[in-house]
């Protein structure tokens, strides 16, 4: 399987569990907000749009990455549309992190505006940066779990910037069930590793609590890559493939009880090892699709998605491409969704409304291209 630009980066072998977890590596990076430092200078040279059969670019950024964290600046408009006619529907903050990286070199976490420049922000450990660093959804702090020799397992939250940086608790894992913010940027879901194995205990940490308090699940599902919906009510995760028949993906509460595996994901279909995104009200997912046996043992965060499903009925949500190849998918919280496509070596995104139309579509920053998104910002 060519995974181009977002190859998996493969974790040490130590760092494996055994058994039925198939896709034990996730991270998700966490949100930085729209007023973080400085802006970007709206007068740079754009770059040449994304070339489309059925499409034409409607906003060109710049190249340049600036060193503040710039923040603000309105969405492309549609498709043929002027400054004077801005759709209501736009597209948000994306922060970006290294897809790949040579093992023990750091990364840097980026946003990017679409008509702004990219910003450079905090610098952070390879395990996290490519792993399991994610944005809170305000924007404004990144939660993320150690691996080195003095850190390991260790929970830590900072600012997008890197000031304030906290070490909120230890033995979380870093790989499977990588830090996961709620909707509100108060809660963190984690998991801890049971000694003499066992699922993992999981537990939501609050974050604002001067005590750090834990409100831990009653259940210890057998899953990896939590991803919560807008409206807080839905946390979606992969599960052991080959072990029950609900293999796949399954949505739960936020008390960790099950409501319902999505269909077809079967040991003679599909699974999944990522989720990308989640829809406001859990009823449709971005996630990387891929038969049975392929990619098995790369266990690396991979947060590309080749398809959008239904949630109820497992069936494919269709997107306006234009003959592209899709590469990531993350829904906002009005619904609409923000899709990154690749045509040759140039990359774009397209806002997508709720109802499946493409409302603008943006050039990409050349420098953005070994990047992936880990989140988007309203």
């Amino acid at each position: 399987m060519n995974l181009g630009p977002f190859t998996h980066t493969t974790r040490p072998a130590s760092a494996r569990r055994s058994g039925a977890l198939a896709g034990t590596a996730a991270l998700l990076l966490l949100t930085f907000g729209a007023n973080a430092c400085g802006t970007a200078d709206p007068k740079a040279a754009a770059p040449a749009p994304t070339e489309s059969a059925t499409a034409t670019a409607t906003a060109a950024p710049a190249n340049g990455d600036t060193s503040a964290a710039g923040t603000g600046g309105a969405g492309a408009p549609p498709s043929g549309g002027s400054s004077t006619n801005t759709p209501s529907v736009q597209i948000g903050n994306l922060f970006y992190g290294p897809a790949r990286k040579p093992v023990g070199e750091n990364g840097n976490l980026r946003s990017w505006r679409p008509g702004e420049n990219p910003v450079r922000l905090m610098v952070l450990p390879h395990t996290a940066a490519t792993l399991n660093v994610n944005v809170s959804p305000d924007g404004r702090r990144v939660a993320w779990a150690g691996e080195g020799a003095d850190d390991s397992g260790n929970l830590y939250i900072a600012n997008v910037d890197g000031s304030n940086k906290q070490k909120m608790r230890s033995e979380v894992d870093p790989y499977c069930v990588t830090p996961a913010w709620s909707p509100d940027g108060r809660q963190l879901l984690f998991r801890v590793d049971l000694p003499g194995g066992g699922h993992g205990r999981f537990g939501l940490l609050d974050t604002r609590s001067e005590k750090r308090t834990v409100r831990w699940w009653r259940t210890e599902p057998s899953a990896c890559h939590a991803v919560w919906s807008a409206d807080g009510k839905t946390i979606a995760m992969t599960t052991d493939v080959g072990v029950t028949v609900d293999a796949g993906v399954v949505l739960y509460g936020t008390d960790g009880t099950k409501k319902r595996a999505i269909p077809g994901f079967s040991l003679d279909g599909w699974h999944s090892n990522d989720i990308a995104s989640l829809s406001p009200d859990g009823s449709r997912i971005a996630l990387l699709r891929m038969k049975l046996g392929e990619d098995d043992g790369n266990l690396a965060r991979d947060l590309r998605a080749n398809v959008v499903l239904d949630t109820r009925t497992g069936k494919q949500v269709s997107l306006p491409l234009g003959g592209r190849t899709l590469h990531q998918v993350y829904f906002q919280s009005d619904g609409s969704m923000v899709v990154r496509v690749q045509s040759g070596s140039r990359y774009a995104v397209l806002l997508v409304d709720e109802d499946g139309r493409k409302v603008s579509e943006t050039a990409e920053p050349a420098s953005l291209k070994d990047e992936q998104i880990l989140a988007v910002v309203d």
